[in-house]
């Protein structure tokens, strides 16, 4: 027997590490709790449930795409976890969907909730989740998360749905060392936050991760992610786990302006003047959050008021996302 359905999980977002994790960098994701997803029946039994109608027999159509990308895996002995096909199957046939507010193809782990669904409620002898998973099996769920969701994105990290299902903010610091971590809230000032600007446009992860590999192959790029762009990043990760505004902002600073000039193809055109703003202003800073191209930007901001209502201006959907616990 599966588990109950009422499981929620999380969208996530990479604070840090976007582009610099395939070079094995620094990360820092975090759960998101304002979009999630859980699945669900839409059949005759469950009527109680007022859904969008097309959207549940499509969900049923892409999980059973990929119920056979798992059972072809499992065929070769390319799937490093015990799913219950049949059972998995059987509710497919009974309208099984997943019920989702997360946007797709904005980079808050749409897939990633999807497959720690999938795996928490089929899984066979699964690893439980929360704050006081092992080392070890983190990684093992990494390993197999990575396994799973290549069905969506080719080469998955694996990263987002172990965000999803531990449900707790992720520092990774190499490929075999991730660990929970907690943000600090009562270190910052009343008026510091994080949040999201909506670009309003889906972007398209894989072509953007190859672009960015091949202009990899320039020399004189490389060496500007490995000896400025990662470094920045670590420090920042360092900066806002510690609770040090000051270092943070002026890090942040040079991280942003970085990705303004070298990583201006993942940046929308029609939001550039805005970055440039930021950085000029200095009422807030931008930076992509995962890929870019499109989907949200993540923004940084010492006083929140001030930055919402730079954007409100802009007719910009403005989320915050965390903000400073000292008033």
């Amino acid at each position: 027997m599966g588990k109950p359905l009422n499981d929620i999980f999380y969208g996530k977002i990479i604070l840090f590490g976007e582009y610099g994790i395939i070079f094995d960098s620094w990360a820092l994701t975090i759960p998101f709790t304002h979009f999630h997803g859980e699945l669900s029946f839409n059949n005759e039994n469950e009527r109680y449930k007022y859904t969008d109608y097309d959207f549940a027999v499509n969900s049923n159509l892409q999980l059973r795409e990929f119920a056979e990308k798992l059972a072809g895996l499992k065929a070769k002995g390319k799937l490093p976890v015990n799913i219950n096909l049949d059972a998995f199957k059987r509710d497919l046939n009974k309208g099984l969907y997943f019920e989702s507010s997360i946007p797709q193809g904005f980079g808050l782990g749409s897939s990633g909730a999807l497959v720690a669904a999938i795996y928490s409620r089929y899984a066979n002898d699964r690893i439980a989740g929360g704050r006081s998973v092992s080392q070890k099996d983190t990684l093992k769920l990494k390993d197999i998360f990575s396994a799973m969701e290549n069905h969506f994105h080719g080469r998955s990290s694996g990263i987002d749905p172990l965000n999803s299902y531990i449900k707790f903010p992720l520092l990774i610091t190499s490929k075999t060392q991730i660990e929970t971590v907690g943000i600090p809230r009562n270190k910052f000032n009343g008026d510091s936050a994080i949040f999201l600007l909506n670009t309003g446009q889906p972007g398209k992860t894989g072509p953007l991760v190859n672009h960015f590999i091949s202009r990899c192959d320039d020399p004189d790029y490389f060496s500007v992610i490995t000896d400025k762009y990662i470094p920045l990043n670590s420090l920042c990760i360092r900066n806002l786990i510690g609770g040090e505004l000051k270092n943070f902002f002026e890090n942040l600073s040079k991280l942003s302006e970085l990705q303004y000039e070298y990583f201006d193809s993942m940046i929308p055109e029609n939001y550039k003047p805005a970055w440039k703003e930021g950085l000029e202003s200095g009422k807030f800073k931008l930076k992509l959050c995962g890929s870019g191209g499109g989907g949200y930007l993540l923004g940084f901001t010492t006083n929140l008021p001030e930055a919402q209502q730079y954007f409100k201006k802009k007719q910009v959907e403005f989320v915050t996302v965390y903000k400073s616990s000292r008033a």
